[in-house]
Formats: structure tokens, C-alpha cells, sequence
């Protein structure tokens, strides 16, 4: 019953995709949703992107294993990104009329901080949709129970995903993602209440999880304990406001007030539900302590199997339906987003200079093609990888963080910011960042590491920027604004 209901719940997914693809009538419609989205559909789509397996599978196991403190990033970083981005940056996004983040690049800088800051944020793309095809893979080998492999099951979610989103684009998943927020809200109430239930109630629930420690936030150990809470957030918080999706998601509203308000709404609504799969997880503990040992494993991994396993042994089949229901529509919502936002950069920004005089036909065929393309490097990186999903967002991140970050807010903020000091920005700033990679990994006892890696090439980039755009300007500026 329970294989038949997702199976079921995948083939009526595609269809939706199928009947999006009506209303694709160009690459605008396909990227952008020819901006027009209402703001409870602005707002599904996200709050869907962004509660992703991820926040379900591999942040309630952080939050389990090591309280609030090991979830800095997501989800208060990952929803601080939302909100600063709804606040300083909607407005300007939306009133420019754009398609792509690369665009305003280019506007803003010229052709050659447009390709660079666009591939780099393509190839951040990669870790985070590897996560969600991990997830959907780690999902369906648990309910075949042996008739499926991890690698074949990745293999599965990769061809689900890619094929409703190159049919529908943008309106298939502004359509998907209304319904798999209903699915996922609905659905984990009820699983948290169910859970509860059986772990004596919330307060005990709440209580014990207190007084475990759980909730204590930040750090008591010293300034080496601050350097990874501090840089996961700042991570997720700002590396993720240079992502194709976030503008996506502003730029497919009706208009500039419903981009604002679905930003910000979505971030809130994020932000306080992303508290129910922390609470299932850890009343999932209490009525299972047996779950416990996957923290002693020695492939990270395998603590995500947390709540699947749990809810297979310990409820019955219509509460299993709702479950992966709603964690199939986080996983699919999110994965379709972000196989979207890096084949609509690669197409139109990296690509641009050689599809000169294409129609419009052959610009939305070139899209599809690059989103299948990159489906399936992300299957391959998701099948090789080993690390959880957090990681891999995490990670993703690192590379917005110090190569498009600052060109961005300096490039709104900023009116000396000139196109040498994005290119001295970028090149400092992923050169820094990857030296510290090398030289000073995360985790460092030398007394240089007072950093994080991240950071340090963060703070490249800043100087970079002021330098670059204070000194005299051998790199002649090509601002088109």
C-alpha cells in the first residue's frame, strides 16, 4: 500500500509537469514563469525550495545528535538569506526586469564578471541538488527494502525530477511546489502529533530535549567553538543570496510588492516550521532510544536514516503515507528548483556569446537541454558522494559566499563599486578561500586558523572590492546601468 501510494504520488507529479508545459510559450514562461505568480503561489514556491530533504532528513539529526548550536546555518542562516534578500534586495532584483542573477552581473559589471560569477554559481548548484537526489535515493531504497540499490534509487529521483521540470519549467514547479507545501505541512503536523502522542506528549517531549541541552544555541567553549557556529550561518546566510533560484522565485511574482512580501513570508513560515521535523526527530528518539547508535557510525549518513526507519517500525501504513509523502514533496520541490536556476544561468549567461541571433524556439530548447545535462552530472557527484546533506549544501554555498557575494551587495550598495573591483574581488576571493582549503582546513589547530576557510576568502573579496574600485582603474568599467 504504502510503494503503490508513492508511486502513485511520483506519476501524478509528472502529469502536473506535463500540464504546466501548456502554458510555456517562450524561455520566459520557462524561466521566470512570465511573471506573473500570485503572492500565495510566490510564497509556496519559497518556502518549498527551501524545505528541503536537507531540513527534514539531515538538520533534525544535527539538531538530535548536537542541539541548536549545529544548525546555525540551516535553518537560521538559510532563513536570515530570505528575509535580508526580501528586505534590501527584492526590489531592486524585480524593477530591472531580468532573467537570470548573471544578468544583473552583466548590467551592472560587463560580459566578463557576468560569465564568471554565473559559473560560479552554477557550480554551487551541483552540491545542492546532489543532496536532494541523495535524499530521494536514501527514500526509495528504504521502502524497496532490497529491490532497489542507493545508486539505482538516485538514478530514479534524478529522471522523476528532470523530466517534469524540462517539460513545465518554472510553472511546473510553481504548480508542484503549491501542492507539495500542502503535502508537507499537513503531513508533518499529523506525524508530529502521532509522535508525540507516543513519546507522552509534547511538553515532555520539549522538556526532555531541554533537558539534554538541546536548545542551548550558542557556544560556551571559546572562540574556537564560535568560528564554526559564526560560519555556517554567515554561510547559508549570505553565500545563498547570489543563487539563480532566490531571484527566480522575485522575479516570477506579478509584481514588485508580492516579491517582497512572498520573500519574506516564505523566510518566517521556513524559519518556525522547520522546528517540526527537530521535534518528530527527537520524540522519534524518545519512544526508539535503539536509534541512537546511528550517531556512532562511521559513515555520516547513516544518522538520516533516523526518521525513515522510525516511522517504517513504529506507525501505521496511513501515517507512513504521510510521511513520505510530505518528504517526497520537500525532496522533489527543491530538486526541480534547483535544476531550474543553474540551467537558466548556464544558458543565457555563460552560453550567450555563441547563441547569438537564436530564436527565442531554439533559446527554450537550449535550457531543457542544459537542465538534462546537469541532471545527470548531479546524479553521477550524488551517487559518488559521501557526505550527509547538509554537508553538501553547506559546501555549495562556500563558493556564492566569496565570488558572487560582495559584487552583489557592493554592485546595489555601493555606486564607486566598478568593474575591476569585482574582478579583484572574485579572483581574491576564491583564491584566498581555496588556499585556506588547502593550507588551513576547517578544524585547524595553527594559530593562523582563526578563521574559517569561507571567511577568510569572504574577507578577501571585501578588500578586494574596495581596493579594486579605489585604485586607479586599469580594467576600464562597462556598467550598462
Amino acid at each position: 500500500m504504502l510503494v503503490l501510494s508513492v508511486f502513485a504520488y511520483l506519476v501524478g507529479t509528472v502529469l502536473v509537469g506535463f500540464y504546466a508545459s501548456r502554458r510555456i510559450h517562450g524561455a520566459k514562461d520557462f524561466m521566470v514563469a512570465g511573471r506573473s505568480l500570485p503572492l500565495y503561489m510566490n510564497f509556496a514556491c519559497v518556502f518549498a525550495t527551501w524545505f528541503g530533504a536537507e531540513t527534514l532528513l539531515s538538520v533534525s539529526a544535527e539538531f538530535t545528535q548536537d542541539g541548536l548550536g549545529a544548525v546555525s546555518g540551516d535553518p537560521f542562516g538559510a532563513s536570515a538569506c530570505l528575509i535580508l534578500v526580501a528586505l534590501f534586495f527584492a526590489r531592486t532584483f524585480y524593477s530591472m526586469n531580468l532573467l537570470t542573477i548573471g544578468d544583473y552581473f552583466g548590467t551592472r559589471y560587463g560580459k566578463g564578471v557576468e560569465v564568471a560569477t554565473s559559473l560560479a554559481i552554477v557550480l554551487s548548484y551541483l552540491g545542492w541538488t546532489s543532496a536532494q537526489m541523495t535524499a530521494f535515493g536514501l527514500v526509495m531504497y528504504v521502502l524497496a527494502q532490497g529491490a532497489l540499490t542507493l545508486n539505482a534509487a538516485i538514478v530514479l529521483g534524478a529522471v522523476v525530477v528532470s523530466t517534469y521540470t524540462i517539460f513545465g519549467g518554472m510553472w511546473s514547479v510553481a504548480l508542484t511546489d503549491l501542492i507539495q507545501t500542502a503535502a508537507i505541512v499537513v503531513g508533518l503536523l499529523v506525524v508530529a502529533l502521532i509522535l508525540g502522542g507516543q513519546a507522552s506528549g509534547p511538553a515532555h517531549v520539549i522538556t526532555t530535549a531541554f533537558n539534554d541541552g538541546k536548545f542551548e544555541f550558542f557556544p560556551k567553549e571559546g572562540w574556537h567553538a564560535w568560528m564554526p557556529f559564526l560560519s555556517a550561518f554567515i554561510t547559508f546566510a549570505l553565500g545563498s543570496i547570489p543563487q539563480q533560484d532566490v531571484f527566480q522565485r522575485v522575479t516570477s511574482a506579478r509584481d514588485a510588492k508580492t516579491a517582497v512580501a512572498g520573500t519574506l513570508f516564505g523566510g518566517l513560515f521556513y524559519l518556525a516550521f522547520a522546528f517540526v521535523p527537530m521535534y518528530i526527530a527527537y520524540a522519534a528518539l524518545i519512544v526508539d532510544p535503539s536509534h541512537a547508535e546511528l550517531f556512532a557510525s562511521e559513515d555520516a549518513r547513516e544518522v538520516q536514516r533516523l526518521l525513515p526507519d522510525l516511522i517504517l517500525r513504529r506507525t501505521p501504513v496511513w501515517t507512513q503515507i504521510l510521511f513520505f509523502g510530505a518528504l517526497l514533496s520537500a525532496i522533489l520541490s527543491t530538486a526541480s528548483g534547483t535544476l531550474l536556476a543553474p540551467a537558466s544561468l548556464f544558458t543565457e549567461n555563460v552560453m550567450g556569446p555563441f547563441r547569438r541571433g537564436v530564436s527565442d524556439g531554439q533559446l527554450l530548447a537550449s535550457v531543457r537541454t542544459v537542465l538534462l545535462v546537469f541532471s545527470i552530472i548531479a546524479a553521477v557527484f550524488a551517487v559518488n558522494s559521501t557526505s550527509t546533506m547538509y554537508e553538501m549544501v553547506q559546501n555549495a554555498y562556500k563558493v556564492t559566499l566569496v565570488a558572487a557575494f560582495v559584487p552583489l551587495a557592493f554592485g546595489v550598495y555601493w555606486r564607486r563599486a566598478s568593474t575591476q573591483g569585482a574582478i579583484v574581488s572574485i579572483v581574491s576571493g576564491l583564491s584566498v578561500w581555496v588556499a585556506c582549503e588547502v593550507f588551513l582546513p576547517e578544524g585547524s589547530e595553527c594559530a593562523w586558523a582563526i578563521l574559517t576557510p569561507q571567511l577568510f576568502g569572504l574577507l578577501a573579496a571585501l578588500i578586494g572590492m574596495v581596493l579594486g574600485s579605489l585604485l586607479p582603474q586599469v580594467i576600464a568599467h562597462t556598467s550598462r546601468a
